[in-house]
């Protein structure tokens, strides 16, 4: 019963305000799994390594150690040269995160929200079929070069912020392409409703 309600409210959230519920599901969805995430390192004994911390880390955002992980594994300027910049580690920056994190942020976002609007588990594959290829073609044309300007300009403090303030107009994109997908499927729905009212 409290899945419904909370359910019914998200929808109605989410009719009404669709970029603010988005991103507020967004943020709480990414601290809940880092929660769970260093809850288990803590509880299991996965701490022990010098790098992972020995208590909760309040301050570890997913996507701070995903940018952490990439300039420690592709460093622009190798030690000792602060002037020259390495554009093959530039390009695998970009690769990496390309590759990775905007397929796998996408598989998260389809399939969550196709949960927490209440579509069975037919109606969200058929969201992987219909937004997936869409949504990663069209992250593949504007985030390249937005996290070309990231990783090559923007400080490691301020890639996040400079990411989330342009991810406002790729949540935009996101949740017309969402909206377009669910009343695709209401109709659909309905026309199986009006079939089987006939037979």
């Amino acid at each position: 019963m409290a899945a419904l309600t909370l359910a019914r409210a998200y929808q109605h959230s989410f009719d009404t305000h669709p970029n603010i519920t988005l991103a507020v599901t967004g943020g709480s969805l990414n601290a809940l799994g880092d929660v769970v995430a260093q809850l288990a390192q803590l509880k299991l004994g996965t701490h022990k390594h010098g790098d992972l911390p020995r208590k909760y880390d309040v301050a570890r955002p997913f996507m701070g150690r995903w940018n952490a992980l990439l300039e420690r594994r592709f460093p622009l300027r190798l030690p000792g040269n602060t002037s020259r910049i390495s554009y093959k580690a530039l390009g695998k920056r970009v690769a990496s995160d390309q590759l990775v994190m905007a397929p796998a942020g996408l598989v998260f976002f389809i399939g969550a929200m196709g949960a927490m609007e209440g579509r069975n588990l037919g109606q969200i594959r058929q969201r992987y079929k219909d937004i997936f290829p869409t949504a990663l073609l069209a992250n593949w044309k504007v985030w390249p070069l937005a996290q070309l300007i990231n990783f090559r300009y923007m400080p490691l403090p301020y890639r996040v912020p400079f990411i989330q303030t342009c991810g406002v107009f790729w949540t935009l994109y996101l949740s017309l392409l969402n909206s377009e997908e669910d009343i695709k499927q209401d109709l659909d729905q309905g026309n199986e409703k009006a079939i089987e009212q006939r037979t």
